[in-house]
């Protein structure tokens, strides 16, 4: 069974930092894109940063360049979201979204499992 569980989201004042853990069972997340993709209230969803397959490409959205990091942990079969100088704009419901090869960066309508979704809270 293919799962994707986001944790690490909290509340965290502006300029503190979070980290964001997508573990992934039921293949490789080496062998996937991984995405992180966030949801503000009456907002459309927006991607964040991805991170592809093989060849791992790498892609952050304007807004988050310079102060979001993605990266993976092979052994652990997870994908992380460092997120530092966080702002009262980051607050949104992250989710993390997988699809066996892929392409990073690429549409949202491209992946095929998604996680439940975390809440970030940046409090000014």
């Amino acid at each position: 069974e293919v799962q994707l569980v986001e944790s690490g989201g909290g509340l965290v004042q502006v300029g503190g930092s979070l980290r964001l853990s997508c573990a992934v069972s039921g293949f490789a997340a080496n062998d996937a894109t991984i995405g992180w993709f966030r949801q503000a209230p009456g907002k459309d969803r927006e991607g964040v940063s991805c991170l592809g397959s093989r060849l791992r490409s790498i892609y952050y959205t304007d807004s988050v360049k310079g102060r979001f990091t993605i990266s993976s942990d092979n052994a652990k079969n997870t994908v992380y979201l460092q997120m530092n100088s966080l702002k009262p704009e980051d607050t949104a419901v992250y989710y993390c979204a997988a699809v066996v090869r892929g392409s990073c960066p690429g549409g949202g309508t491209q992946y095929d499992f998604w996680g439940q979704g975390t809440q970030v809270t940046v409090s000014s």
